[in-house]
């Protein structure tokens, strides 16, 4: 099985099924990310070099981060820094409930932009 799957279902639950909701939106609103298993979390990559988010589950919540996510609009004003990080933000989700699709599709495509941006500078 692919580690990164074999990440998300070994999660316990509520944080499974945050990981699995989370995973359909992000497949949905960026067909062509690439699931992949890197500092033993499952990354989505635009392309085999191309970071572009991840999921980490951290005892009370999951975290979507995103690279680069210092430069989102943060247009919802959801997006949290944390833990001295420079270049990554992310979403945290406690339950299934938390999470608004519209919110992370939007910060998604977003960053989708901002990643090819920096790919062609």
């Amino acid at each position: 099985m692919n580690p990164a799957l074999e990440y998300i279902n070994k999660t316990p639950e509520p944080y499974r099924d945050i990981m699995l909701h989370l995973q359909v939106l992000v497949e949905h609103a960026i067909p062509e990310a690439q699931l992949k298993f890197k500092w033993r979390l499952p990354f989505y990559y635009l392309d085999d070099k191309t970071m572009f988010c991840f999921f980490n589950f951290r005892k009370k919540f999951v975290d979507l981060g995103m690279s680069y996510g210092n430069e989102l609009s943060n247009q919802h004003g959801v997006l949290i820094a944390g833990e001295g990080r420079k270049m990554l933000r992310s979403l945290r989700f406690e339950t299934v409930e938390d999470i608004d699709d519209r919110v992370v599709m939007e910060t998604l495509k977003e960053l989708k932009g901002i990643r090819l941006s920096h790919k062609r500078k």
